[in-house]
Order: structure tokens, then C-alpha cells, then sequence
């Protein structure tokens, strides 16, 4: 594990620190001050993704990113990539910052979390920005196969052997692939944004977490959802979710079915954007933020 002064902070006013959780160091980067708010990124991703959200959202709040479990300089130990660890490490974070509640913004993987955090902690979360995925409330139909074959590359990740060399191993090319891919219809980070992702996860220990994060999480989190695992639980969290017009994954047709499960849960499709919306579109991001937060307060 790379001291803090190894981090690079190539953002202004960006302060890099370590946090002891219970069997975990997490690397954290923060900024601004006023009130909490928690961002919590996707993959094959760190808290750099949030580079071009940070700037603006400190000058109001304090902006949290940690590299969660596995990703970027916090540790990849060999197991704990389940709902239930991951959950805890969110939780954790949060006490060992003595915070009793935070705004939050998620994408991707970090999303399905987020939701997690509001089912299971409620109190914790004061409101919710989703970006890139699908209510815990979705319903199976067949228009999703489609995008459902886009998820091909969850098959080399989740198999084992095979999903840690794919990920860490020579050029990366299934990470790199994820994050080039034509599929998101847009380019949205350059050469040296693509490396500054890629180069922690030529760790085999945060290829083989990678692996394990789709094989523990994120595959068993896709089938919950769709086997309708949640709607014995209500979300009364006041959320937004953002998809991307062009998200190869996640289409506008999957985000209904929620109304009588939801307190408080509005949906938009964002123009010019694929699956890597803080991005491809940060101006959305945080200009929906402010307005959610703001109007969430207490």
C-alpha cells in the first residue's frame, strides 16, 4: 500500500488522507467544507472519477471520495467484496469521520451500493443522487436482452483465473475495453485519465477483487433486483436517478415499476451521455445535485 504523500492530487484544494476502518485502510480524498456529502465511484474506477465534479461541489459542501474496497490505494484483501461487507465499509467510513448523515452521489457499481445504504441505513442519508443504474424496484422484460448482451464482459471477470489476468495482466485490455469501448458512444477520458485508472488495478490483488466484486456483488445484486428481492422494502430516501440516453446497459424503459415502493424517487434520461456520466456530462451531475441537496437540508 502506497503512503499518502504517493497519492497523486492533481486537483486543487484536493487533500489525501487514510482512514483505519475494521480490517480495512481506505484511501479517501476530500475537499471543501459545509456539509457532507459522500461520492462513491464505479469500475474499473477510483476516486478520480469525480475530477471534474469536485471542483464546483466543494465550493458548497464537503466532497468524500473514498476508493472503496478493492479500488484505487485503499487495500484489496482477499475476500469482503459481499453486500454485506461492502455495506459495512460505507458505515464504517462514515463513523470513523464521526458522520451521522451525508448527501450522496454514486454511479455504477457504487450506485447498487448506494441503494443498499438507503434500504438498510436510512437514517445515514439524507438524499441520494443514482447515476447509471437501474431502482432496486426494476422488472424483467424482454426488451432488456438486448442490453443484457452487453454485459458479455462480466463472463471473463466473474471466471476465475481468468477474470484477475484479464484485469491486471499485459495491456488490461478487458479494463481498457470498459473503458474505451464504442459502446458508450462517447470518449470521455483521455490517455492519461485511461492509465491513472488502470494503474492500481495492475495489482493482482485488485484484479482477483475485481473478479470477486462482479462474482460476490454485483451479478448476485442484478439477479436480487430482477427477481424483485426488494419490494417487501420501501425507499424513503429522497433520490434522483440519471441515466444516460445512450447507455448501452441501462435504458429509459427499465426505470418504471417504482411508484409504489418509493417515497420520493424521480428519474431522467440525460442527452449526450453513455454509462459514464460524471464525465460525459458532470454539468448535469452537478447542477442536479445542488438542487436535490438543497432541498434537502434537514
Amino acid at each position: 500500500m502506497a503512503d499518502v504523500a504517493q497519492v497523486p492530487h492533481p486537483i486543487d484544494g484536493v487533500e489525501h488522507h487514510f482512514v483505519q476502518l475494521p480490517g480495512l485502510r481506505m484511501h479517501v480524498a476530500e475537499a471543501g467544507r459545509g456539509d457532507p456529502v459522500l461520492l462513491l465511484h464505479g469500475f474499473p474506477q477510483h476516486w478520480w472519477e469525480w475530477r471534474e465534479v469536485i471542483p464546483e461541489l466543494c465550493g458548497h459542501y464537503r466532497v468524500i471520495c473514498p476508493d472503496l474496497r478493492g479500488a484505487g490505494w485503499t487495500d484489496a484483501p482477499p475476500d469482503g467484496y459481499t453486500r454485506d461487507q461492502l455495506l459495512a465499509d460505507v458505515v464504517n467510513l462514515l463513523d470513523a469521520l464521526e458522520l451521522d448523515r451525508a448527501h450522496l452521489i454514486a454511479h455504477d457499481w457504487g450506485a447498487l451500493l448506494g441503494f443498499q445504504l438507503c434500504l438498510q441505513h436510512p437514517e445515514r442519508v439524507r438524499s441520494f443522487l443514482s447515476l447509471a443504474v437501474p431502482h432496486p424496484y426494476m422488472r424483467f422484460n424482454r426488451r432488456m436482452i438486448p442490453s443484457l448482451l452487453n454485459t458479455w464482459y462480466q463472463l471473463p471477470i466473474v471466471a476465475p483465473g481468468i477474470g484477475p489476468r484479464a484485469l491486471s495482466d499485459g495491456n488490461q485490455w478487458l479494463p481498457r475495453t470498459l473503458l474505451r469501448t464504442a459502446a458508450a458512444k462517447l470518449k470521455v477520458s483521455s490517455d492519461s485519465d485511461v492509465e491513472y485508472f488502470l494503474a492500481p488495478l495492475r495489482d493482482r490483488a485488485q484484479g482477483r477483487a475485481g473478479s470477486q466484486l462482479y462474482r460476490h456483488f454485483i451479478q448476485p445484486q442484478a439477479k436480487a433486483i430482477m427477481t424483485g428481492a426488494y419490494r417487501n422494502q420501501r425507499l424513503a430516501t429522497p433520490t434522483h436517478l440519471l441515466v444516460g440516453a445512450a447507455d448501452p446497459l441501462v435504458k429509459e424503459h427499465f426505470l418504471g415499476g417504482f411508484e409504489e415502493y418509493a417515497d420520493d424517487l424521480t428519474t431522467e434520461t440525460v442527452d449526450r451521455a453513455g454509462h459514464w456520466i460524471p464525465e460525459e456530462r458532470p454539468d448535469v451531475v452537478i447542477q442536479r445535485a445542488l438542487e436535490l441537496f438543497a432541498g434537502n437540508k434537514s
